[in-house]
């Protein structure tokens, strides 16, 4: 099974980032952690990172066509982009919202999610690994575990 994990803007930033928040991990960091759990749930990753939100839209887009799940974290687009979310949703597909901090615990405008009421689940607050447990909890979502 193939899924896409989708990162929005300025995630390309991670380790140089306001590293307090989000933590010294690299976004190659995190893709090879991916890459890894993924091959080890019998999972084929295509891990993938935009400041673009057009591009953004058109690979949930292909995903609705191509992949059994996704992964995403909108990053900025979380909180205002209503043609990701549409997009999103229109895939039809399980999906997981990550967030590396707690959103719900930073700013007021941080914690609105124009994206949660169309994924599967959301996860928040655990550093990088949130990705890690995106991949395992979409992985049993696909094998039609509890």
């Amino acid at each position: 099974m193939k899924v896409f994990i989708l990162n929005g803007p300025n995630l390309n930033m991670l380790g140089e980032r306001e590293p307090a928040i989000y933590g010294t991990d690299t976004l190659d960091d995190v893709e090879s952690m991916c890459l890894k759990r993924g091959a080890d749930l019998g999972l084929e990753v295509d891990f993938r990172q935009t400041n673009d939100e057009d591009e953004l839209v058109r690979w949930l887009q292909q995903a609705g066509k191509e992949v059994s799940g996704v992964i995403i974290n909108p990053a900025a687009f979380t909180h205002y982009s209503l043609a990701v979310r549409d997009a999103l949703a229109a895939t039809k597909l399980p999906a997981i919202e990550v967030h590396i901090s707690n959103i719900y615990a930073r700013e007021e405008w941080r914690a609105k999610s124009v994206v949660s009421g169309v994924v599967t689940a959301v996860i928040a607050g655990c550093g990088t690994y949130g990705y890690v447990l995106a991949i395992e909890a979409l992985a049993k979502i696909l094998k039609g575990e509890k």
